[in-house]
């Protein structure tokens, strides 16, 4: 099942991939589906959705994808949209993602696709890994279905995880204290899930489980994808076991962020077209405060439109990039929250707003000693905080 919201004098489609982890066993699928039973199943699907963020068909919150033909496919697959196996004896289960997306495709054709300029492929979260997985093949079944002219690309938005050490090592018995290379692991013989060829390639048999982390994947697609990753994503240290609620951060775990920020950009150095703000959250391209956050002076809107006009202008002559329109944005500041323009961060337990100097007290950071560290007075270094420098 899918959504639609077509505008019929556009050649731009969007279509969007829903996240929501993922289950990889009988025993959590079955939570999973006595708890999330949208996320399993469309029988209590709304028969209408409202877009929001990218997928709004307001200028003034989705300044230039609003008129663009919108399709959201929502999340009932559980396996990372890389599933293609049907329900069976031996599992209770079907896991078709990567199915389901060729499904919609084909359908699609006959609504207009047939005659579009660019198909933007773009997903949250685990819709987010799914696009990395899934943006070569939807380029490849267009193809053999004889639409060549289809200029197809990708928008990764907070699914490029880390196969990091975990801040607290835990035995893998749920998905959120599972290491993400070890739920993987599990999920791909549970799913029967597929990886496109030229990463699985890359890998000795058994390992394809690589292909679910962005930093790995990413050098082997044909695609242009762009990435948007917070430094500092929240379901990322949920599976590092790094817990930012009640009492005050240790300083190893302290330390353990800011180590995941630097982990983070780095893998990011050698991808063309990103946008990673320092900021503690998840996901962003579906909030309706998605225009708001800046890297180095520059919105997430205009880094897309950006990025359109250098693939365009690229597809002509090759020049160099535009000026005055970055394309690779990433925050360099060192600590969470110390972009200005992050989202606002609310306590989970109360609810309450904090600055940012009300969030790193919360964190237990020592102001005084950071100041020393620095070479600062404490005074300079809260003015610095506060601005955001």
């Amino acid at each position: 099942s899918y959504y639609l919201k077509e505008s019929k004098g556009s050649r731009r489609w969007l279509l969007f991939l829903e996240g929501g982890w993922y289950c990889f066993n009988r025993e959590n699928c079955d939570t999973r589906y006595d708890t999330m039973r949208r996320l399993m199943s469309s029988r209590e699907w709304p028969a209408t959705r409202v877009g929001t963020g990218i997928l709004s068909s307001q200028p003034e919150e989705n300044p230039h994808w609003w008129n663009a033909n919108m399709v959201f496919i929502p999340y009932c697959s559980s396996d990372v949209w890389s599933g293609a196996s049907s329900k069976s004896e031996k599992s209770e289960y079907a896991f078709m993602g990567a199915l389901i997306i060729q499904e919609v495709i084909k359908e699609l054709v006959g609504k207009g696709l047939s005659t579009a300029k660019v198909l933007l492929l773009a997903g949250s979260s685990a819709g987010g890994t799914g696009v990395l997985l899934n943006v070569d093949r939807v380029a490849e079944q267009l193809e053999e279905m004889g639409y060549q002219g289809i200029q197809v690309r990708g928008l990764a938005d907070s699914g490029w995880f880390l196969d990091n050490k975990q801040y607290r090592r835990t035995d893998c018995i749920d998905t959120i204290t599972c290491a993400p290379t070890e739920a993987i692991r599990r999920g791909i013989r549970y799913w029967n899930g597929i990886v496109p060829k030229r990463c699985k390639l890359q890998f000795k048999e058994g390992e394809e489980w690589n292909c679910f982390f962005g930093y790995k994947i990413y050098p082997t697609l044909r695609c242009p994808v762009f990435v948007v990753q917070w430094l500092f994503d929240e379901a990322q240290l949920t599976v590092d076991n790094v817990h930012l609620t009640g009492q005050p951060v240790q300083e190893g775990q302290w330390l353990y962020i800011q180590n995941l920020g630097r982990e983070l950009r780095n893998t990011l150095k050698d991808v063309t077209a990103s946008f990673a703000p320092a900021c503690l959250s998840h996901e962003i391209i579906t909030r309706n405060h998605w225009t708001d956050i800046q890297v180095k002076g520059t919105s997430l809107p205009r880094a897309l439109h950006c990025w359109d006009r250098s693939l365009h202008e690229s597809n002509k002559n090759g020049k160099a990039p535009l000026k005055g329109c970055p394309v690779h944005l990433i925050d360099s500041c060192p600590w969470p929250h110390c972009n200005p323009s992050c989202p606002t961060i609310r306590d989970q337990f109360t609810g309450q707003e904090m600055n940012v100097i009300q969030f790193l007290m919360h964190m237990g950071f020592d102001v005084q000693k950071m100041a020393q560290q620095q070479g600062l007075e404490p005074s300079k270094l809260l003015g610095m905080l506060s601005s955001g420098n």
